[in-house]
């Protein structure tokens, strides 16, 4: 529900909604703007608001030597810029009342003035207790402990500040309806001190300085202070303005009157955003056993229509990230809407075991409720078995039109649980499983090599139905399509499970449809293997050698010529070699014929002849894989000799670009990391990833000059994404980059220890495992394009060699651990510090005369005005 509102600005929570809209109009008579409360009982589905009539006079006067003065001052008082609640008792203030301290004086003082209900707003008292003095003003902060009230005054002694405490029940006991000035048992307060704390604004809990929240984040049974720095500035992108982007400040209460700060700080990230404007702790929102804390961001938000950002607490503090954030609704026009100014939570209002948040619009005059939903705590598995597929096994069957064929097929089973509180009794999932999805999305031309055996489909989408607390299973069978229908059989297969919560699924009892908790890892992967002719470890290391020689070393001009050329194409390495080529290029004097296949000892292979702008290759497939024997080929050409011409050349190549990932993919953030604030090391930043590129050229053609271009994001989203270390390079190599590498100049390890002695160029770069923190997966796609510049021959090729080739990494979520542990020596040394600085100031206010009495009695004026028996006793 949306309420309209004068000026929606504060907010509390009783049984219903009480607003304060100060810069209302109301009934009191020569009074402009006074400002009000709204009381808006709340039901779902509608909302009747109402004005509570705290203060139905106007302007009150005095006489004083026959003379009518006016001695109080209600237009734009702000009466309802600060309204609270505890339990039946509920305090509004204005802090901007003027009173006339001394009836000869030609001006009035801000002194501010609240009025106080204790019984659910039948009756109301005043509490003005700044009337005393002048230079003094009230009822910018308040808050309600163990039966008393606590106001901040920071306009008070010059705006030094002043705190002043006094008990519901005293309030009521002193108020008099005709007396002004009202003397109140046990009431405490601080008194002005030297001139050096002029406009120190204790007590200040306005819009433009500090807010304060107090609640227990951690679960220790004490509550902690999370403080906000709206107009905290920092340099902005450009380098040269400040920008009030705000931070907030989160204190741990370690022991009683014991406060630790929480790092790192919690820091805006919006332009003059005023992070922290606002606070409202929430109470346990996702039930985890740790309170939450909203922060208002008003002036946040791509249009400044105003921002809201949920923390969740943890047993180090609060989470570095929000885990929720909600955007006004109304753009900004010529005033901010300013969305966010002020919060209030911690009431469950529907009752449906989750506590809610009411957001107050400043600049459009409206207050939003948003109610929490429901919570599910859910995980999910994913195996496979067994995780190498041997295509000589082929244990199951598929039908394929009229024909039955045997494949070979593992097993796949994933099982899903959920619980949580107050959750309806039936919970519905969708599933859906995805086979060699990564691979789809590198190679989009590719087919997926396995597929379900039941639906031969490569995807799985399931709806699935549980009892809250249950646990439900399923099982089902993949299969690797036959060696003809693919080529790649050295990528891993990856499956991939993904689930959410059924968007059609009923809603329960309070008309909401629950949520998954933050952190849920939605997405989870497996993967299995090709098994391979390599050896134990499946791994091949192939080494290819080529052979090439002609029938005839000259033709003639004017012949009709043939030339057929042979090449011996062999691998001496371990295991096949898959996906191996044999790629030419075509001089324009010659045109192919074909393949001679007359001659029993040659191989049979299959070659494709493909000429596109003037230029003509030939790719002939050398198996998949190409085994360690010898594969003879004869290609026929027939050449033409023209007039000038005195050699001509082919060029013959087999190019066998690999890239390597390591690790294959990435956790964040990694096992047993700790945030660092003095970035020293490269492990201090995040963790480590190697892309290894290799590219060979087996001949027998030379290359004296190719290039090598390797991309790779090092920003995603608009956060840094890959810190470049170093670039480690074998052979004949110069590198350079465009980017600066190892920036920070952090102290590198010994990198060449842990490469493979075989690669031929690795660049290595570390994840910032800070900003990393916002994602829940993300897949790290790099490329590699390389092309031959230069060959040392007299006639060149007019195509040179050149591809390019990806490599993939998913980056997956890993709940971070706690990452402060404080040595004991630190802890013994705050406290005694912290009892040091507390045995100071007690002397220190002794010396000040902090713990005498002051006299009770003000003005001759103040002195008129006192009940009999107080002006008798005086």
């Amino acid at each position: 529900p949306v309420f309209a509102l004068s000026f929606g600005v504060y907010c509390a929570l009783i049984v219903s909604i009480l607003i304060g809209a100060p810069k209302a109009n109301t009934s009191q008579p020569n009074v402009n703007e006074g400002g009000s409360v709204y009381l808006c009982p709340w039901s779902q589905g509608q909302s009747n608001c109402s004005v509570v009539h705290f203060d139905n006079e106007g302007d009150r006067r005095f006489h004083v030597n026959d003379v009518d003065v006016q001695v109080e001052f209600k237009s734009h008082q702000w009466f309802g810029a600060t309204v609270r609640s505890h339990g039946n008792t509920v305090l509004a203030c204005a802090p901007r009342y003027y009173w006339r301290t001394e009836h000869d004086a030609p001006f009035s003082d801000v002194t501010g003035t609240c009025y106080l209900s204790v019984d659910n707003l039948k009756t109301f008292v005043e509490y003005a207790p700044c009337r005393t003095g002048s230079h003094q003003s009230g009822g910018f902060s308040c808050l309600f402990q163990d039966g008393k009230i606590v106001l901040g005054g920071p306009g008070s002694f010059y705006w030094q500040g002043q705190l002043i405490l006094a008990t519901t029940k005293e309030i009521v006991k002193a108020y008099y309806p005709s007396y002004f000035l009202l003397s109140v048992t046990g009431q405490i307060q601080t008194h002005q001190v030297q001139g050096s704390y002029d406009d120190s604004y204790l007590g200040e809990h306005g819009p433009l300085l500090h807010r304060l929240a107090a609640t227990d984040i951690n679960n220790d049974g004490m509550e902690d202070l999370v403080v906000g720095a709206p107009m905290f500035m920092q340099r902005g992108s450009d380098g040269l303005r400040w920008e009030e982007v705000g931070r907030v400040y989160v204190y741990l209460q370690r022991r009683p009157l014991l406060f630790e700060p929480r790092l790192p700080h919690l820091g805006g990230t919006q332009a003059f955003g005023r992070f922290g404007s606002s606070l409202a702790p929430l109470g346990d929102l996702n039930q985890d056993g740790f309170n939450d804390i909203a922060i208002g961001c008003p002036f946040g938000g791509d249009d400044q229509q105003g921002l809201v950002l949920i923390y969740n607490g943890h047993a180090s503090g609060l989470m570095d990230m929000p885990t929720q954030t909600l955007a006004g609704q109304w753009a900004s026009g010529t005033f901010p809407a300013s969305f966010g100014y002020a919060l209030r939570g911690n009431k469950d209002l529907d009752h449906n075991g989750y506590p809610d948040l009411i957001v107050g619009a400043f600049g459009v005059d409206k207050a939003v409720l948003y109610r929490a939903r429901p919570i599910v705590n859910a995980s999910a598995s994913l195996m496979l078995q067994p995780t190498m597929i041997n295509p000589e096994e082929k244990s199951c069957t598929v039908s394929n039109g009229n024909e039955t064929i045997s494949v070979s097929c593992v097993n796949l089973s994933f099982c899903l649980s959920a619980n949580g509180k107050h959750l309806p009794a039936d919970l519905g999932f969708v599933v859906e499983v995805q086979l060699d999805h990564l691979k789809q999305t590198q190679k989009e031309s590719s087919v997926r090599r396995t597929l379900f055996l039941d639906s031969q489909q490569p995807s799985l989408l399931k709806t699935i139905t549980m009892a809250n607390g249950g646990r439900t299973c399923h099982d089902t069978r993949i299969y690797l399509r036959s060696e003809g229908e693919f080529r790649d059989k050295l990528s891993p297969i990856y499956v991939t499970l993904n689930f959410s919560l059924d968007p059609l699924a009923s809603l329960d009892h309070h008309g909401l449809r629950p949520i998954l908790k933050y952190q849920t890892t939605h997405l989870i992967e497996q993967k299995a293997q090709i098994q391979l002719d390599c050896g134990e470890d499946n791994i091949c290391v192939p080494d290819l050698k080529l052979a090439v020689y002609g029938d005839r070393t000259e033709v003639y001009l004017g012949d009709d010529n043939s030339l057929t050329l042979t090449f011996n194409a062999r691998n001496e390495g371990e295991g096949g070699a898959y996906e191996a080529e044999l790629y030419m290029v075509l001089p324009p004097e010659a045109d192919y014929s074909g393949i001679a296949r007359n001659n029993q000892s040659l191989t049979q292979l299959t070659c494709s002849y493909e000429a596109e702008n003037q230029t003509r290759s030939l790719v002939c497939d050398l198996g998949n894989p190409m085994k360690s024997a010898p594969i003879p080929l004869e290609i026929m050409f027939h050449y033409h000799v023209l007039l000038g011409m005195s050699t001509a050349s082919f060029y013959y190549f087999v190019l066998c670009p690999t890239v390597v990932s390591r690790p294959d993919k990435l956790l964040f953030p990694p096992p047993n990391w700790r945030m660092s604030h003095s970035l020293q090391e490269e492990q201090d930043i995040g963790s480590e990833i190697q892309h290894v590129y290799e590219l060979v050229n087996n001949g027998p053609s030379m290359i004296s000059q190719s290039v090598l271009e390797l991309r790779c994001p090092l920003r995603a989203q608009g956060h840094d994404l890959l810190y470049p270390v170093e670039i480690i390079t074998q052979g004949p190599l110069n590198c350079s980059s465009n980017h600066t590498l190892n920036a920070l100049k952090l102290k590198v390890g010994n990198t060449l220890a842990r490469t493979h002695v075989h690669m031929h160029r690795c660049m290595q770069a570390h994840t910032h495992t800070r900003t990393h923190l916002a994602y829940k997966q993300y897949v790290l796609e790099c490329s590699a394009q390389y092309r031959v510049k230069n060959m040392p021959y007299a006639i060149a090729p007019k195509l040179k060699p050149s591809g390019s080739t990806k490599i993939l990494t998913p980056v997956m979520w890993n709940k971070p651990e706690s990452q402060y542990i404080v040595p004991l020596w630190i802890i013994i040394l705050a406290i005694l510090a912290g009892l040091l600085l507390l045995a100071l100031l007690i002397y220190v206010l002794y010396k000040m005369g902090f713990f005498k009495r002051s006299n009770p009695y003000g003005t001759a004026m103040e002195k008129a005005q006192l009940k009999p028996q107080a002006s008798s006793e005086a």
